[in-house]
Formats: structure tokens, C-alpha cells, sequence
């Protein structure tokens, strides 16, 4: 008698325990999507970890030198170093086509 009690209690038990597993709302299916959102955010983490290596490499090269200082006045405010002549290409439009379409004659009544 006691041994059938205690059958039947340890198979509630494991039906209870595969409940939780495999069909409760926190149960295995949770657990995959959550295994899946980590690996989204370890994508994210290491594309902004090469962000940061990028950045840091840029301010130990502007920290270092007046090379990459020189070279982003250049590029970002257009500026001339000493010595230098500045010389600006300037693409004129053609004269052969018309730049705006001619406007239309008044009609005389």
C-alpha cells in the first residue's frame, strides 16, 4: 500500500516536472528564446566593441602626433598648411545647353 502511494506520488512529481519543461511558459521554449536574444546582443556587442577599437585607435593618433590633427583639418575644414598653395577646380556648366527651359510668349489677342 505504501509502496503504490508513493508510485503514484513520484509520477505526479514527474508529470508535474514535464509540464514545467516542456510545455509551461517558462519552460524550455524560454530557454531557446532566450539562448537565441544572447546571441542577437553578442552580435551587437562585438560589432560596437570594433566601434570602440576604431574610436580608440583615432584618439591615440590625434593624442600622438599633429599628423592626424593636420590631416582632419584638411579633410573636415578645408585648411592649408604653411607653405602651401590652396587651388580650387570650379566645373563650369555647359553653354551649348539651355540651364532652365525658355519661358512661354504671352499670346496677343
Amino acid at each position: 500500500m505504501v509502496a503504490r502511494r508513493l508510485g503514484i506520488v513520484l509520477v505526479v512529481l514527474l508529470v508535474i516536472l514535464h509540464y514545467q519543461i516542456w510545455i509551461a511558459p517558462d519552460g524550455l521554449r524560454q530557454w531557446v528564446r532566450l539562448g537565441r536574444m544572447i546571441d542577437v546582443q553578442d552580435e551587437k556587442i562585438d560589432k560596437l566593441k570594433a566601434r570602440n577599437d576604431l574610436l580608440d585607435a583615432e584618439v591615440r593618433d590625434l593624442k600622438q602626433g599633429l599628423e592626424a590633427v593636420e590631416e582632419r583639418a584638411r579633410r573636415e575644414l578645408g585648411m592649408v598648411g604653411e607653405g602651401e598653395t590652396f587651388y580650387q577646380f570650379v566645373h563650369e556648366p555647359d553653354h551649348d545647353r539651355p540651364t532652365s527651359a525658355p519661358a512661354p510668349s504671352p499670346a496677343s489677342p
